[in-house]
């Protein structure tokens, strides 16, 4: 009967390297769970493979020879990618795959970029004897602190595959929500560019035309057509000015973001415009409730799971009532008082979060939240699209009557005096 060589960790996540008999590799795998352990690589004892693999005189164990070389990348991997990436690699674990097999699987059928060079990192590590958790936490731009600390938790438990599994539905969720609101927001702004285009094309091309017949004629102008006239001239002369102020703006509350109080005051202005901020306000709880409800139901200790959940609130108004909490619950106290004082979210939030604190159900509770908050930003997402509809429409029609008015009142005057 083969011999089957492996390493895995027990539910303390402590590594363990033993031999283990069976007819095939799946038999082992089974066996080996049902010690209670959790496979990282597992292959058959063959004195010629041994032979083969065995390290040279002086070369480190798990050191990898003809190391692939990794293809220059920048930036950070996509949520898109990295969603992808979850879901397939929570398949292959629940297929019963060896952990590094499934990484190496994935590994190779990833573009070069970001990911495929942490991966590479990943599967090197852990051959060296790393845990995933440990490999991944060095990948910041890959894998975040809310990943690490699921997957570490999952490691902890015994249970990587249903984490891992529990983090895709997460992340598939969290996508769909932007998806939708993204999504619903590509029509009025498409809209908005286009009639700007076609508004400042009027100004700078067709304008000035009838400007010099007027002049020609020197009818005199109304004026609705001078103030016309003027935006066409400051358009023509300071064009630079038109395409420079936007791209100030956007450096101008960059800079404001990084310093702490102007990011608060930004965000606290964010969540006041009316639906847009609805909008916001709701998307942020749907998003901050359903993170701590996956790592509260994950097993990762509320201190870490509240430390996370801020850094990853992505507005300034609810990281500093995070900051709060965490420091109510380091103190002994509950999650739903300091909330229910931060005022940033409905009653209904503080007092299912208090029932299910009470109830020790807290995490049901949390993903129930978010649940019913999503529904609610794509009711307020199509709400607002319905809603912009009509006044673009207004708008564009009133700005397009002002220019035909504009121009027709002196050309009225204009044929008069030559009729006369």
């Amino acid at each position: 009967m083969p011999t089957f060589t492996y390493e895995a960790m027990d539910h303390t996540g402590k590594e363990v390297k033993d031999t283990i008999e069976a007819s095939t590799q799946e038999e082992a795998q089974l066996l080996i769970r049902q010690k209670g352990f959790f496979v990282t690589k597992i292959s058959e004892r063959s004195a010629k493979a041994g032979a083969k693999k065995g390290a040279r005189p002086g070369q480190k164990k798990g050191a990898v020879k003809g190391k692939r070389k990794k293809s220059f990348a920048i930036g950070k991997v996509s949520a898109k990618q990295l969603t992808l990436f979850t879901r397939q690699l929570s398949t292959l674990q629940d297929a019963g795959l060896p952990l590094l097999r499934s990484l190496k699987i994935l590994e190779g059928q990833q573009k070069p970029g970001v990911l495929k060079n942490a991966l590479m990192d990943v599967i090197e590590d852990i051959e060296s004897g790393s845990t995933l958790s440990e490999a991944m936490a060095k990948h910041p731009k890959a894998f975040d602190r809310l990943y690490c600390n699921m997957v570490k938790a999952g490691e902890a438990g015994g249970a990587l595959e249903a984490i891992l599994q529990r983090l895709a539905d997460f992340k598939e969720k969290s996508q769909t929500l932007k998806r939708r609101v993204k999504g619903a927001m590509v029509y009025p702004i498409v809209v908005i560019l286009v009639a700007t285009a076609i508004v400042g094309f009027i100004l700078y091309f067709i304008i000035p035309k009838f400007k010099a017949i007027f002049q020609d004629f020197g009818v005199d102008l109304p004026p609705m057509t001078e103030f016309l006239i003027q935006a066409s001239d400051f358009i023509i002369q300071k064009f630079w000015v038109m395409l420079l102020t936007p791209i100030a703006i956007w450096i101008f509350l960059k800079l404001l973001y990084r310093n702490r109080t102007g990011a608060y005051i930004l965000d606290r202005i964010k969540l006041k415009i009316p639906v847009m901020g609805q909008i916001v306000e709701k998307s942020v709880v749907a998003r901050t409730m359903r993170t701590l409800g996956t790592l509260v139901q994950s097993g990762v200790p509320i201190l870490d799971a509240l430390s996370i959940v801020r850094d990853t609130a992505e507005n300034a108004v609810f990281e500093r009532a995070f900051t709060r909490i965490y420091e109510s619950i380091r103190e002994g106290e509950t999650i739903a008082q300091p909330l229910k004082e931060s005022r940033i979210v409905d009653d209904i939030v503080v007092n299912m979060i208090d029932v299910g604190e009470e109830t020790g159900d807290l995490d049901t509770m949390l993903n129930k939240i978010a649940d019913n908050y999503d529904e609610e930003v794509e009711v307020l997402v199509e709400s607002l699209v319905s809603l912009l509809e009509p006044i673009m429409i207004v708008v564009l029609g009133g700005i397009i009557g002002f220019i035909v008015i504009a121009l027709f009142m002196p050309l009225i005057q204009l044929i008069s005096k030559l009729s006369g």
